[in-house]
């Protein structure tokens, strides 16, 4: 058995899968990645399963020494990383042995990198799901002296003829995938309008649980009864400022959702940073 040691735990890092779920009657959010598509890519370049615990990490990487030989794979955001004091590349299989550093630097583009472990990592699973959330697991996120477990990897490197392509363009665009809310149709013609045609950004107030836009949105509608929510739903509050909720979300909401993410969305705008502009991307309902 390996262990990852925490040497310092950059800003926000959290052990992920794809989530709980069958439990949101009882309250507890889904959790999980914000960005599936990096996470299972990286899984799937070691040949573990989609699902397996990745370390999600958040615009300031941590540093990190392994104590046994494995492989891992940085997925997502380039965040410049360092394997010793040597710089290497995101979706590349990479060689750890024992003692090896990997670090991170500055931020090229992207918000959150995805590292996966041979095996993914071997922490505690709890309702279904490893990953991380206070109050249901021991930890929330990532902290110095911290020790991560994992299987050590004696296998020899893994040779294969196909390449596994990694398309970056959500990392850049600003074009956000949205369908129509349920409460979308009381609004009114000018307000779909400006839905579809402005130009919005990223607010000061974002985390796992939602991301707030910094410009409002007229607000006449009345209050909804409360009821479910989930990650993508887009509520309007009554100041008239837009909520887009995450992989941590509530369960149930009181205000209205007049946008839905597509799974593609979420990633896309879980990719932001503070007074980065996005653009509401209108599709077809299935």
């Amino acid at each position: 058995m390996g262990e990852v040691k925490v040497l310092q735990p950059g800003l926000f890092s959290s052990i992920q899968d794809y989530g709980r779920f069958g439990n949101m009657k009882f309250g507890v959010p889904a959790s999980g990645v914000m960005d599936r598509y990096a996470a299972r890519a990286a899984n799937l370049m070691l040949r573990n399963n989609a699902n397996d615990a990745v370390l999600e990490i958040t615009m300031m990487g941590p540093k990190l020494e392994f104590t046994a030989a494995t492989k891992i794979v940085i997925s997502g955001a380039y965040l410049s990383p360092k394997l010793n004091t040597e710089e290497v590349k995101n979706n590349t299989i990479l060689e750890i042995a024992k003692g090896d550093i990997l670090s991170f630097g500055r931020r090229a583009y992207g918000c959150r990198a995805y590292l996966a472990i041979t095996g993914g990592f071997t922490t505690e699973k709890v309702l279904g799901s490893k990953s991380w959330y206070e109050g249901i697991s021991k930890y929330q996120k990532l902290e110095k002296d911290l020790v991560i477990s994992y299987k050590e990897d004696l296998a020899g490197r893994i040779e294969t003829n196909a390449g596994l392509k990694f398309n970056e363009d959500y990392l850049k665009t600003s074009e956000v995938e949205v369908y129509e809310g349920p409460e979308f149709k009381f609004l009114s013609e000018t307000q779909k309008e400006h839905l579809r045609n402005s130009t919005f950004s990223i607010d000061q107030n974002n985390n796992r649980m939602a991301i707030q836009l910094q410009e409002q949105l007229q607000n006449d509608l009345k209050p909804i009864i409360t009821g479910p929510v989930v990650p993508g739903t887009v509520q309007l509050t009554p100041s008239g400022k837009l909520i887009v909720l995450m992989r941590d979300c509530q369960t149930t909401g009181g205000y209205p959702r007049i946008l839905q993410l597509s799974d593609k969305g979420i990633r896309t705008i879980a990719q932001k940073l503070t007074n980065e502009n996005i653009n509401f991307s209108f599709q077809q309902s299935l």
